[in-house]
């Protein structure tokens, strides 16, 4: 147990919940809940969940929590199990009124440096534990017994510092969807999952399985280059179309007939350490919240195919259960209102223990790489080890009286579309050397680090600051932060 002083122990706020919703676009929080519902017992998880459910539908209250990856069991008896240790199957806090927050006000300032990254990680699987275990999942192919095996093992670390610093830094690290922190008492769940499990919206049920991962460039060009590697790589099609098919057959069970499709299939996504595949499927279903989650739980794309056999197959080779990782955290509000994420990208703390655990994993398959699988696992850490600096984009320009701009010709993008009716017969921007080629490097810095870039602001600073120039060269700066929030200066040239 660290000692009372330790930030761990003394930043220790039993029930708050904060989920982020909408695609990643809002922050909702809960506060004191009016009852906690928990089991570590197998066989009670349904009867927990029903009293949440009823807890929303009739008391129209909300309810935040997770469930554990060994909780599947309680779904469906053909799944295997195991003992889970520790941590609850099955944790909901039950709230009386959600509180929209922004991100910045979440949690009060706090020096990152202070405490992150973590440092001291530990695996619990050698990269030879690794690769054996992925020959063994080969021979398992090869007799007919899985297609596909996401393996999985864990980090561990000792952490005294204060947990939402963490989660603060691993949500800007990550730039993820569907994060969301818990707070239980002895445990802090730190998870910024990018996967959406599933959510629900009256009739309307979506889930978008992620699978498929590349490793991003280190310039735009390098960087474009490797998501068309992941888009055309067969691999990661393969085991992507694999865990897209489970689910229209998971949702098959609860959907209502014909309406399970998939909108989008082999979508890229960028995070700052990597790309991700991410496939939609969707249909409408008339089961209640339980009943979605029986049919969905655990999902597919953090087990492989066939579910079962898989599952088992899991079970011999994984040395330790996975507890939350791989399982699920969201919320169930009133009027069929639900979310979940797939908990990965999550960290999990101890007060008790003041250790730190993080999952990692990847999908195997009968041509997986041996040697690239363990160092694929690892890249999906770097989200704990390699905080997202501070910084702004920045464009130095050229102003002098004489200059013309050209038309954009040569350097088209969709943020230069349009640069010249702003700019021809415009004689507060005339001035400005190479404005198109330099707009459009901006641009593409701002797509590289998934800065939102508002040109009609840049270009509206740059028209109202050449207009106090009086006619002198000036070196003009073009400042935009993370956030897209745009800054321009100059200086005289002597």
């Amino acid at each position: 147990m660290p000692p009372f002083s330790s930030p761990l122990v003394q930043n220790h706020q039993p029930g708050l919940a904060i989920v982020q919703v909408d695609d990643g676009a809002r922050w909702l929080r809960f506060r004191d809940p009016v009852a906690v519902v928990q089991t570590r017992r197998v066989e009670e998880i349904q009867t927990r969940l029903e009293e949440v459910a009823n807890a929303v539908e009739k008391q129209r209250c909300y309810a935040a929590g997770f469930i554990s990856y060994e909780a599947a069991p309680a779904f469906d008896a053909a799944l295997p199990g195991r003992p889970a240790g520790d941590l609850p199957l099955v944790y909901f806090g039950l709230y009386r009124a959600a509180e929209e927050v922004q991100p910045e006000t979440m949690f009060p300032l706090v020096d990152d440096d202070a405490v992150l990254p973590p440092h001291g990680w530990q695996a619990g699987s050698s990269r030879a534990a690794y690769d054996n275990a992925i020959a063994a999942i080969k021979d398992a192919i090869a007799r007919g017994d899985t297609y596909q095996v996401n393996l999985t093992f864990s980090l561990h670390t000792s952490f005294d510092a204060d947990p939402r610093a963490l989660f603060a830094s691993m949500v800007r690290a990550q730039r993820c969807r569907y994060a969301a922190y818990l707070d239980t008492g002895r445990h802090v769940v730190c998870s910024a999952s990018p996967e959406l499990f599933w959510e629900l919206d009256g009739q309307r049920l979506r889930s978008r399985p992620m699978k498929g991962t590349a490793a991003r460039g280190r310039t735009t060009d390098e960087d474009e280059s490797q998501r068309q590697w992941l888009l055309n790589s067969a691999k990661n099609r393969a085991e992507n179309v694999m865990i897209v098919d489970m689910v229209r057959n998971d949702m098959g069970h609860i959907a209502r007939y014909g309406t399970v499709h998939v909108p989008a299939l082999f979508e890229t996504e960028r995070y700052p350490t990597v790309w991700q595949m991410t496939s939609t499927v969707a249909c409408e279903t008339d089961a209640s919240p339980i009943e979605i989650m029986a049919a969905l739980f655990p999902c597919a794309s953090i087990t492989g195919a066939p579910k079962v056999r898989t599952m088992e197959i899991i079970n011999e080779l994984e040395v330790k259960p996975r507890g939350l990782y791989t399982g699920c955290i969201g919320l169930l509000a009133p009027d069929r209102r639900a979310q979940f994420n797939v908990a990965i990208r999550t960290l999990l703390l101890d007060r008790e223990t003041a250790i730190a655990s993080y999952g990692i994993g990847g999908g195997v398959v009968w041509d997986s790489q041996t040697d690239a699988e363990y160092d694929e696992a690892l890249l999906k850490a770097q989200v704990l080890t390699r905080r997202r600096p501070d910084f702004e984009l920045l464009e130095t320009l050229l102003w002098t009286p004489s200059r013309r701009v050209q038309p954009q010709r040569l350097f088209p993008s969709t943020f230069s579309e349009g640069i010249s009716q702003y700019a021809e017969g415009n004689t507060s921007l005339s001035g400005y050397f190479l404005l198109d080629r330099h707009l459009r490097r901006l641009a593409d810095s701002a797509s590289y680090f998934d800065v939102p870039l508002r040109r009609e602001e840049v270009i509206k600073q740059l028209r109202t600051l050449a207009g106090s120039f009086a006619g002198r060269p000036q070196r003009v700066r073009v400042l935009v932060s993370q956030t897209g929030d745009v800054h321009c200066d100059a200086a005289t040239l002597v």
